[in-house]
């Protein structure tokens, strides 16, 4: 089952059961043919449709399609993502991280990042030395580095302050 959403204005409900395609819980007969990896051809209710995948971000379950040179935004929600939705859980992505702090007490070997940066979820930030390991602390989520409270070749303890964000 899938919630979509055209163009932030008409609101479908999807299913596909037993090789059957729903739409709002009535059953739609449509032919369905693969072109290419982004371009389909449709019949329905006798009418010849060409549609073509032109954008996918399926981090956030949005799509741009092109049906008979008429673009569609397409919002896309699972039955996972109406849970969320329905328990009050459906922005915890979004919430704004302030601060990064010391997940283990260490010496501070290397600083990669720098006041000003703004870094990629993923991106390196700091070596931490912990158990004569070295640790590669990570940007969580994108982020801007407004201050660094640390330096190189200092001890911090389990959650001191290393990095304030912005």
């Amino acid at each position: 089952m899938y919630q979509i959403k055209i163009n932030q204005k008409f609101n479908f409900k999807t299913d596909y059961k037993n090789e059957e395609i729903f739409l709002d819980d009535a059953l739609i007969n449509i032919d369905f043919k693969r072109i290419d990896d982004k371009r389909f051809h449709l019949i329905y209710n006798h009418q010849s449709f060409l549609a073509e995948l032109v954008n996918i971000d399926q981090a956030e379950k949005k799509m741009v399609i092109k049906v008979n040179q008429n673009n569609y935004n397409l919002d896309i929600r699972d039955q996972f993502d109406e849970l969320l939705k329905n328990l009050g859980l459906e922005n915890l992505n979004s919430t704004k991280i302030k601060e990064i702090k010391a997940p283990m007490p260490g010496l501070v070997l290397k600083i990669v990042a720098k006041e000003g940066d703004e870094l990629k979820k993923g991106d390196n930030l700091l070596i931490l030395e912990a158990m004569k390991m070295e640790n590669m602390i990570k940007a969580p989520a994108d982020i801007k580095i407004n201050k660094i409270h640390i330096k190189e070749g200092g001890k911090v303890e389990k959650n001191q302050i290393l990095l304030s964000l912005g």
